[in-house]
């Protein structure tokens, strides 16, 4: 073999193993690449699903006084808002056990945006305070329970068991069906929307409802317009859930206040002072300076 020809053959066969070299280099950097935008697209966060709190997206409110039962009953008619509501340091001490329970989806729907005529709808958020009537776990194994009757459909968005523990049942954002055949008496007359023409007109596209589990002694008694009352521990975690909305104090009610249908009593031997007072303690109204 001639010197020329060897020397050929080697620059050849240098020439593929280069080219080899660069062919597997070019594969690791797209697998690299690759495996880069993988990670990137499985590392995203998960979605928080439930809310523990009341969203912070109501209406501000005027500067709360010192107010009694009374307030309840007969609204006091709303200024412009001056103010946005702000927790405390004690509500900041205050923590309350809690739990998150699912709730089957037949008991709870949508809020809608129009009524089911087609007109719309711009209610600002109002609380609607419950008992359970038993027991709490009575109360959420029925509302666990898928009912196809929208007669007897029913839920609440959270639930204060006697020792004070928050049970979130219905996310902030989705409509509870805790009071059919209802109507808000606020400074703004009448308010109530019809989503479902075959049922009557309610608060609960606008309403976030709360429930005081009733006690024991209530549960087998003649009257059931009597019982020894709710605990301090859910005066006080009543006081600290709603200190974490925008909903001013008129617009605070009972279900008892809202019926329509002649049938609701609660809550019964509701303090309306100890729990304004409280909630007066967990929040306060910061000044909007404009």
């Amino acid at each position: 073999m001639r010197f020329t020809d060897w020397v050929t053959r080697v620059m050849l066969i240098s020439l593929i193993f280069a080219a080899l070299m660069i062919v597997l280099l070019i594969g690791r950097g797209r697998q690299v690449q690759n495996n880069t935008i993988r990670l990137i697209n499985t590392s995203k966060p998960e979605v928080t699903v439930w809310s523990q709190y009341p969203q912070a997206q109501f209406q501000s409110a005027k500067e709360p006084k010192q107010k009694s039962e009374d307030v309840l009953k007969s609204p006091v008619k709303m200024n412009q808002p001056v103010g946005r509501y702000v927790t405390t340091q004690a509500f900041a001490y205050y923590r309350p056990h809690y739990q998150i329970v699912s709730v089957d989806p037949t008991n709870y729907g949508e809020r809608y945006t129009t009524d089911a005529n087609g007109k719309l709808v711009h209610n600002q958020p109002i609380i609607v305070l419950h008992e359970t009537g038993y027991s709490a776990s009575s109360a959420i194994n029925f509302f666990q329970v898928a009912h196809t009757d929208e007669n007897v459909q029913a839920s609440y968005h959270a639930l204060i068991k006697l020792d004070g523990t928050v049970i979130y049942l219905v996310p902030p954002e989705k409509r509870a069906f805790g009071a059919a055949n209802s109507v808000f008496e606020g400074s703004q007359g009448l308010e109530t929307v019809q989503t479902n023409p075959n049922l009557p007109a309610s608060v609960n596209n606008f309403a976030y409802h709360v429930s005081l589990e009733t006690p024991p002694d209530s549960y087998d008694s003649n009257s059931q317009e009597t019982h020894s009352g709710y605990t301090e521990a859910q005066y006080n975690s009543l006081a600290w859930l709603i200190a974490q909305s925008q909903v001013p104090d008129d617009r605070i009610t009972t279900h008892k206040l809202v019926d329509r249908s002649g049938k609701k009593v609660d809550p019964i031997n509701f303090d309306g002072n100890k729990f304004l007072n409280l909630l007066n303690i967990y929040r306060q109204v910061r000044p909007i300076y404009r």
